[in-house]
């Protein structure tokens, strides 16, 4: 080898030494955000059902036969509408039987205020007539046998006919004064009359139960009974769900429960109409958590009249605004380095305030700096101090303090908005969860 290619042959190992020594110097390049101010939301997603103020299963008073069943699933009824005809044959007769019952009742009393009064005191005046001749017998009798024309036997005759002419006499009067305005008689005969009236009135009320009809306006549900089955109290013919507000029912993780509020404005969407978006808002909280499910019903309410296409039990999924800050200086939490006092469930904050530790660059090299956070999502945190707008913070664990570092900057990801989800099962693709991002 000649001394011109080992000259060159060293200065080639020394350039590259050169190089590698370079490479080894050079601060490594690291990604980082600079800060800016933004809206920042956060928000819960879970699953909700359709569900009216009440529902009631509608059935018979009455043991009888359908004749007819008014009524499919779907329709709606107003009050007192007839929704299903029961056989009235047998009610009928009853009733027809009641009312001669009380025309024979209503005939006894004018027969005791007409004929019976006649013939009251046409007895009284006969009584009366055999009584006063009898008193004249017993005068008579009296002298006769005083003058001993006739024996004693026959005065004792004459006093026991005058004893049964005062009974008769007795008998009557009593019958006058019965068949008087407030006689005893005319009395229990009116009595048999409200009574007969009261079973007519009875048998008129359960023949007219013989059309079940609508409660209230509703929509009926379910339809359990056809024409020509036999019906008995207590079995529920139709399910109605009654006229009122459409209402969201929601089970709620119990975790999630300090981020709830009423008045909490929401976003439902139907799963089977999913361009279609409704706003809502909370209506009530349970004041009690389900302690086999560790779940919590919350209540929604549609702030406009429920569209058709809403049914009872549809499924929707639900997006509750929990937190909002129109102009927030918005954080990754790819930042955050070590925090304290975390309030929160799967980096969701639910206390007031958290500190942590984030890194930036000042003159070429990482500097820890303290911050207080404020309202947290699944992506960002707000900064409430230690930063301002325009700082260039490091994201990654794997910079230390101190170290030379150049910063990349890179866009930061969606983190003004995003959501919680509810426990496994929520419907809340739809709303575009952030979930496992």
């Amino acid at each position: 080898m000649t001394r011109a290619r080992r000259w060159l042959l060293a200065l080639m190992l020394v350039t590259i030494a050169a190089v590698l020594a370079w490479f080894a110097w050079r601060a490594p390049q690291v990604d980082a955000v600079m800060l800016q101010t933004a809206p920042l939301v956060r928000s819960i997603q879970f699953s909700a059902r359709v569900a009216t103020l009440a529902r009631v299963e509608v059935g018979s008073t009455l043991t009888a036969r359908v004749a007819q069943v008014l009524v499919r699933e779907g329709d709606a009824v107003r009050q007192g509408d007839v929704l299903v005809r029961l056989e009235p044959d047998e009610l009928r007769a009853a009733q027809a039987q009641q009312q001669a019952s009380l025309a024979q009742a209503q005939a006894r009393v004018l027969g005791l205020q007409s004929t019976g009064r006649s013939q009251a005191q046409a007895a009284l005046a006969q009584a009366q007539a055999g009584l006063q001749a009898a008193q004249n017998e017993v005068g008579r009798t009296r002298q006769l046998v005083a003058q001993g024309f006739l024996s004693p036997a026959r005065l004792d005759e004459a006093e026991r006919a005058l004893k049964v002419a005062q009974a008769a006499q007795d008998a009557a009067a009593a019958q006058v004064r019965a068949n008087a305005d407030a006689g005893t008689d005319l009395r229990q005969a009116l009595a048999q009359v409200e009574l007969a009236r009261a079973a007519v009135l009875a048998a008129q009320a359960r023949l007219a139960q013989t059309a079940v009809l609508a409660p209230t306006d509703a929509k009926v549900l379910a339809r359990m009974v056809e024409p020509g089955q036999i019906v008995q109290p207590g079995r529920a013919l139709l399910a109605l769900a009654l006229a009122g507000p459409t209402q969201l029912k929601a089970q709620v993780d119990e975790r999630f429960l300090a981020q709830l509020a009423p008045g909490q404005v929401a976003t439902v969407v139907a799963d089977a109409f999913a361009d279609q978006r409704l706003a809502a808002k909370v209506l009530t909280i349970a004041p009690a958590v389900d302690p086999q499910r560790g779940a919590v019903e919350v209540t929604l309410a549609l702030d406009q009249p429920a569209p058709a296409f809403l049914r009872e039990d549809m499924t929707l999924s639900v997006e509750v605004e929990t937190a909002r800050r129109e102009q927030a200086l918005a954080l990754p939490l790819t930042a955050l380095r070590s925090t304290k006092s975390i309030g929160g469930i799967g980096g969701i904050n639910t206390s007031n305030e958290d500190s942590a530790e984030v890194l930036l660059t000042v003159d070429g090299r990482a500097q820890a700096r303290r911050v207080r956070l404020g309202v947290r999502n699944l992506q960002a945190a707000e900064v409430l101090d230690g930063l301002a707008a325009g700082d260039v913070v490091l994201l990654g664990a794997s910079v230390q303090p101190g170290q030379r570092v150049r910063a990349r900057q890179v866009a930061p990801a969606n983190v003004t908005k995003t959501s919680a989800g509810n426990q496994a099962g929520a419907a809340g693709a739809a709303l575009g969860s952030a979930m496992g991002r």
